[in-house]
C-alpha cells in the first residue's frame, strides 16, 4: 500500500496547478483505500509474483476518486471524509474537469501495462459505473423505488469496481477461469455488503465519525435500502412522511424519520441483507488455496459490515 500511495502521488502530478491542488485535496483526505487493497490482496491470493498489481491498484483508486469528484457535484455535497468537498472549495466546474483528468490518467496507466484483457475489464467497469450514476439519477426523489431497483444501482455504482479490483488480481496471477470468477464474485458481493452497510450508517452514525453529514442520503432524495424497508413496514402516517421527504429532499422531519426507521426494524433487515452478501463473498473464496491473503480477504468481508464509518 505504501508503494501504491507513492505511485498515486507521483502520477497525480500535472503542470496545471489547479489539478495538483484538487488532486492533493481529495487523495490526501484519507479514505480506506479499500479498492486498491483488494487488487493487491487478490493478486497475492493468486500467487502473483510481479509488481504490476501496484500500478493496477493505483488505476482503480484513480477511477474511484474520479467518481467521488463527480458524485459530489451531482449530489451537491459539501462534506466528505470529514473535510470540505472539492466542489465546495473550488466549484463544480473544476471538480468535474479534474475528475475527467483522473479518469484519463487511469487509462494512461492501464495502457502502459499493454494487457488487452486488463483494459477491457476496466473499460467495461467504468462504463457500468457511468450507467449506475444515471440509473441513480432516475430514482432520485422517487419514493416508489423498490429493492430490486436499488440493488441494480449499487451493483453498477459500487459493486462492479470491487469486482473488477479482485478480478484484476486473478488475471495477473493467471488463475484458471473458475478461480478468477470466484474472486470476481467475492468482489461483487463484498461491494453489495459494503454499500448497504454504508447506507445503514447514514442513519445510525454521527457526522464526526462518518465523515459526512448525517441524513445526506435523505437530503439528496435517495431511496436507500433502510428507507425502502421502512416505508414498507411503517405505520401509514410515518410511511407518508418518508415518501414526502424523499420527494422533496427535505430534512425538516429528519429526527422523526430516523426514529421511525429505527422503530420499523428496517435497519436490522438492511444489516441482515449486508451480512448475507458478506457471507456469500466469503463462500466464494472456498475454491482458492489457503493463504494469508485469502484470510485477509475473508476478514475484509466482516469489516465491510461491522465498521463504524
Amino acid at each position: 500500500m505504501a508503494a501504491v500511495n507513492t505511485l498515486i502521488r507521483t502520477r497525480l502530478a500535472s503542470d496545471v496547478v489547479l489539478i495538483n491542488q484538487i488532486g492533493a485535496h481529495i487523495i490526501g483526505s484519507g479514505g480506506k483505500r479499500l479498492r486498491p487493497m483488494l487488487v493487491l490482496l487478490a493478486a497475492q491470493a493468486a500467487l502473483y509474483a510481479g509488481d504490476e498489481h501496484i500500478q493496477l491498484a493505483a488505476v482503480v483508486e484513480f477511477i474511484h476518486t474520479a467518481t467521488l469528484l463527480h458524485d459530489d457535484v451531482v449530489d451537491e455535497s459539501d462534506l466528505r471524509r470529514g473535510r470540505k468537498t472539492a466542489n465546495a472549495v473550488w466549484g463544480n466546474a473544476a471538480s468535474v474537469l479534474v475528475g475527467d483528468f483522473l479518469y484519463s490518467r487511469a487509462f494512461q496507466l492501464m495502457v502502459e501495462l499493454e494487457r488487452m484483457r486488463v483494459m477491457k475489464i476496466l473499460a467495461d467497469t467504468t462504463n457500468a459505473i457511468a450507467e449506475g450514476e444515471v440509473l441513480q439519477l432516475l430514482h432520485i426523489n422517487n419514493p416508489d423505488t423498490d429493492e430490486a431497483a436499488y440493488l441494480q444501482v449499487i451493483e453498477r455504482k459500487t459493486a462492479v469496481l470491487f469486482s473488477a479490483a479482485t478480478r484484476l488480481g486473478a488475471v495477473l496471477g493467471g488463475l484458471p477461469r473458475e478461480q478468477e470468477e470466484a474472486l470476481a464474485l467475492y468482489g461483487m458481493h463484498l461491494g453489495f455488503a459494503f454499500q448497504i452497510a454504508d447506507d445503514v450508517l447514514d442513519y445510525v452514525s454521527d457526522s464526526d465519525t462518518l465523515g459526512k453529514n448525517i441524513g445526506d442520503d435523505l437530503a439528496e432524495g435517495k431511496p436507500t435500502l433502510p428507507l425502502i424497508y421502512a416505508i414498507q413496514r411503517s405505520k401509514p402516517e410515518h410511511a407518508a412522511s418518508m415518501r414526502r421527504a424523499i420527494e422533496t429532499g427535505g430534512l425538516d422531519s429528519l429526527e422523526n424519520i430516523v426514529a421511525a426507521i429505527h422503530e420499523s426494524g428496517a435497519l436490522e433487515l438492511s444489516r441482515a441483507k449486508a451480512l448475507g452478501y458478506a457471507e456469500s463473498a466469503k463462500t466464494a473464496l472456498r475454491v482458492l488455496p489457503e493463504s494469508a491473503a485469502r484470510d485477509a480477504l475473508l476478514a475484509l468481508a466482516d469489516y465491510a459490515v461491522n465498521r463504524g464509518y
